[in-house]
């Protein structure tokens, strides 16, 4: 189960940090005409993406404060579930499934790498 998880964080570390560095690059122009949102909210998304596949690698790798990985992963599904829905709402449900299964990939990641804190016994 490990291994599935460290091939499924850096398949979307890989996503996230293409996905969310194009939308730093590229002018504020060229975004808006692809996607009909405002230029400032698609550069937050983009640096919030960057930010979250850096947060679902980093903390395993350098194993300092790993419980930030599933909560990475859980803002990532986030971010999914409104690129899924705004897909829809354009009209091209066949284009909303990429984002739903990159959403559920990161669910895989935030729901695997959740370690509930261990239950202490109350010392009387």
């Amino acid at each position: 189960m490990n291994v599935a998880l460290w091939i499924a964080q850096g398949l979307l570390a890989a996503v996230f940090l293409f996905a969310g560095g194009i939308k730093l690059v590229l002018p504020v122009e060229e975004l808006t005409a692809q996607m009909p949102l405002p230029g400032l909210f698609v550069r937050l998304i983009g640096v919030v993406e960057v930010l979250g596949a850096i947060g679902v690698i980093l903390p395993g790798l350098v194993r300092i404060r790993p419980g930030l990985t599933p909560l990475a992963a859980a803002g990532l599904v986030i971010i999914m579930i409104g690129a899924t829905v705004f897909t829809l709402a354009t009209g091209n449900v066949a284009m909303a499934l990429i984002p739903l299964a990159v959403g559920l990939l990161a669910a895989f990641v935030a729901y695997g790498r959740w370690r509930p804190a261990p239950h202490r016994r109350s010392s009387l």
